[in-house]
């Protein structure tokens, strides 16, 4: 659904605001990109235990963090049995650092 503002001839798209806002909000946390790090160090997606054991972090922190990296689509999790693994969805993050790099040139 798109807003229309006050400005004359500009429309907003505000699911895309609501998109970018994710985004940036997930990334923009020492944590998460310590769990980036770490995801892209692993040799195979890990699962949560394995993330908060290496991380030395609580369960419940771990899964809020990866919550919020999956919501923003950074991170994807895949059912192997009882466990959930997850691994970085490199052409999302890509196309952000791609969207920063075009913004901060405005």
């Amino acid at each position: 659904m798109t807003t229309t503002t006050t400005v004359p001839g500009i429309v907003w798209d505000t699911k895309a605001i609501r998109i970018a806002h994710d985004l940036i909000r997930a990334v923009d946390h020492k944590l998460r990109h310590r769990m980036l790090d770490f995801l892209d160090a692993c040799e195979r997606p890990p699962t949560v235990t394995e993330v908060y054991i290496k991380m030395r972090l609580e369960q419940s922190v771990a899964s809020q963090h990866l919550a919020i990296l999956r919501r923003a689509k950074l991170i994807s999790g895949k059912r192997q049995g009882k466990n959930v693994v997850y691994s970085i969805n490199y052409d999302v993050l890509e196309r952000a650092q791609e969207a920063v790099t075009n913004f901060k040139t405005l």
